[in-house]
């Protein structure tokens, strides 16, 4: 079978770099250019950039494309929308698009009680408000969320939020009431080896922690990602995510499930939180749920999300009607194409082919994940765990010049993570993953 990478020019090429330096003049600095490269056109798993090379797209737009890049369905649901019309402001009038998808959601999402939705526009104001209901709800101000957690750039997302650079450097003061547990990252857990399970896994440890941290009785939600995301697609062990909930069960603390970048079969299931066998209180969603067109979803318990006062919630341009024709189509194809089942296998394959490009390679010090959503980890040497981000920076470099786009991840910016769409063939998944194994050997020197 032919190769789908096709390379006119160097990466980037002249259209690329003349597109890139009309940015630096045009664009703040502060928004980030992971990639030189100017793309004029996408389909399915591959990116085309202005001077005509095609590129396997291992990015997925940060994890947004799940069912692919101008999936067909996706693209003529926004067709037939727009014949309609494109914007009137829910919170105005109501419409079709925004009631069936809530209805969908409150139906697939975890539980069988009775939900409510709202839409925003991204993932850290549907934290926002997943955390402004939960207050209402509780009467309690506090939350508490998690290190190497990221849940946005505003600012309540950025005080929930762990890594400092770039995400919050220069940018406080932040939100009060914020507290922070840690995550139980098993590879770099200082008490590993010391006994079967996770060591934080505990309802005595959890008690004593928070004595030290916060009064159970005055937290209103506990926000977790399931598997890290921008923290470096750490999974959380299911005993700890069993007693975390039990414990804030017995505390009368909302639990919030964080799958922004988990949900919509990345993980091999529709959502994470079918790994834990756990039912939130409050699940939140973005990225994948309309195929690349802005939108987030708070979900949740019909009392919690029912709690604030009318005009309490709401925005003008949240549950977009254009982007809830999208997400539906994108749950069609979610359920017509198993695309849970389809990640899961890809997940199996690039499991088998992490590890062993571990076995040839000595700086990675972990494979992981759940599904499709999988990473390594770059140290220095396995004994120290020092983290190798030079290294990991010349691996993203040297894919990309091969025409592989991949992303990096993890709070000290060691972790190599793959987003590929959950469409990619098995034919298009391998040369990536051919182009990953050149890119690790030629990072060796």
């Amino acid at each position: 079978m032919s190769r789908v990478i096709e390379l006119k020019t160097e990466i980037p090429g002249p259209a690329s770099k003349a597109l890139f330096a009309r940015r630096q003049h045009a664009v703040a600095r502060g928004v980030p250019a992971t990639t030189p490269l100017a793309i004029v056109h996408a389909e399915g798993g591959v990116l085309t950039d202005a001077d005509g090379n095609r590129l396997i797209d291992f990015a997925g737009g940060i994890g947004v494309m799940n069912v692919g890049h101008r999936n067909p369905r996706v693209i003529q649901a926004v067709r037939e929308q727009l014949d309609h019309f494109t914007h009137v402001c829910f919170p105005v009038a109501s419409y079709e698009p925004y009631v069936a998808l809530a209805e969908r959601l409150n139906a697939i999402t975890p539980g069988k009680h009775e939900k409510r939705t709202l839409f925003v526009n991204s993932g850290a104001e549907a934290i926002e408000n997943a955390i402004k209901c939960a207050r209402f709800f509780t009467g309690r101000q506090a939350v508490v969320c998690f290190e190497h957690a990221f849940h946005g750039r505003t600012n309540l997302a950025m005080a929930l939020t762990s890594k400092v650079n770039p995400y919050k450097k220069g940018f406080g003061p932040f939100a009060p009431e914020v507290y922070r547990l840690p995550y139980p990252y098993c590879y770099r857990c200082p008490e590993q080896g010391s006994g079967a399970g996770c060591c934080l896994a505990d309802a005595e440890r959890f008690e004593q922690t928070f004595a030290a941290l916060v009064d159970p009785a005055s937290v209103a939600a506990i926000v977790i990602e399931l598997e890290l995301g921008e923290g470096g697609f750490v999974p959380a062990p299911r005993e700890y995510v069993r007693s975390l909930a039990a414990f804030a069960k017995a505390h009368g603390i909302l639990l919030v499930a964080d799958e922004i970048q988990s949900g919509f079969g990345r993980t091999g299931r529709l959502f994470a939180c079918e790994h834990y066998d756990l039912v939130p209180d409050i699940i939140v969603t973005a990225k994948s749920l309309a195929g690349g067109i802005p939108l987030a979803a708070v979900t949740g318990r019909a009392d919690v999300l029912d709690a604030p006062q009318v005009g309490g919630l709401g925005g003008t341009y949240g549950g977009n009607p254009l982007a809830c024709a999208a997400a539906l189509a994108v749950l069609d194809v979610m359920a017509a194409e198993d695309i849970p089942a389809k990640a899961a296998q890809i997940g199996e394959r690039l499991m088998y082919r992490l590890r062993c490009f571990a076995d040839e390679h000595k700086g990675i010090g972990d494979v992981r994940g759940l599904g499709a959503m999988t990473a390594i980890e770059l140290v220095a040497d396995r004994a120290s765990q020092t983290p190798d981000k030079a290294r990991t920076t010349r691996i993203l470099e040297q894919a990309l010049r091969r025409g592989l786009v991949l992303l990096s991840a993890g709070t000290y910016g060691n972790v190599v993570r793959i987003l590929s769409p959950l469409t990619i063939s098995d034919a298009v998944l391998d040369e990536g993953l051919d182009v990953l194994g050149e890119a690790l050997a030629a990072s060796e020197h």
